[in-house]
């Protein structure tokens, strides 16, 4: 190897944060071509993941640092949400613990590349394209090693939660992480109901939150948050709510029931 390919791998090594992958299209913009690459994996410098991207030979990469790549890198807005999110943010500690899988979310038009679809993370990643939030609203950094990821914060990852959910267990597991919400900003959260387009996250999240007597309730402006009009059957057979038209699963209206 001649002495500035070995001066470039030492500055490729240097900023290459441990624990993280490089996407080829990157590594070409600071001026590694794809034949110097091939040449440091023949090396057993960098190894290759999948078609598009690289590791370090003898790292240990999760897919936090897939995710890491994804945003610094490529520019993306996928990030960990729901369940997912809020385990990063030390907040889902009461329900399951070992993920089996992750929730990542990112706009309408993004595409998690193949690389990333089939790498062995040690679980299964989900993605989910949508627009019922708008990028870059409710985020918060969050350190992982030696590097840092954008996550949902809790408000957005709970409204997440609620997007996904389906079944009568999800909403009354939704609740118990509600219950858990007691911190959070009015402002952020206002913001967040204003923008997000989807009535049945909307209602729910008001809902479980007023269910669950939070104080920071109190000082959302409702009559700004469009709530839409006409009832939502969430579940077959359960309890009508009245003050938000919402047919919820018996189990959840009845769990710390309140007088809304």
């Amino acid at each position: 190897m001649s002495v500035s390919s070995e001066t470039k791998l030492n500055l490729l090594i240097r900023d290459w944060p441990p624990g993280t992958v490089a996407v080829t299209s990157w590594l070409n913009r600071q001026g590694y071509s794809n034949q110097l690459l091939n040449r440091y994996k023949k090396s057993s410098w960098l190894n290759s993941l999948g078609t598009g991207a690289w590791i370090r030979t003898g790292d240990t990469v999760a897919y936090e640092g897939a995710v890491y790549a994804l945003q610094s890198q490529v520019g993306l807005s996928i990030h960990p949400g729901g369940r997912a999110a809020l385990s990063l943010l030390g907040k889902a500690h009461y329900l399951e613990l070992a993920q089996a899988k992750v929730d990542l979310f990112g706009y309408a038009h993004e595409v998690l590349p193949a690389w990333c679809r089939s790498a062995d993370w040690g679980l299964s990643l989900v993605y989910h394209q949508s627009s019922f939030l708008p990028p870059g609203i409710g985020m918060t950094d969050i350190p992982v090693n030696s590097f840092s990821i954008r996550a949902s914060s809790a408000a957005r990852a709970m409204m997440e939660c609620l997007y996904l959910a389906a079944t009568s267990q999800e909403f009354v597991e939704c609740y118990e992480l509600m219950e858990g919400m007691n911190n959070l900003r009015p402002d952020s959260v206002q913001k967040l109901l204003e923008e997000c387009s989807s009535v049945k996250v909307k209602r729910l999240f008001l809902y479980m939150a007023e269910k669950a007597g939070h104080q920071w309730v109190g000082y959302l402006t409702v009559g700004e948050i469009d709530l839409g009009k006409g009832k939502r059957s969430l579940v077959k057979n359960g309890s009508y709510v009245p003050k938000y038209q919402i047919t919820v699963p018996e189990a959840l209206e009845e769990n710390g029931k309140q007088n809304l």
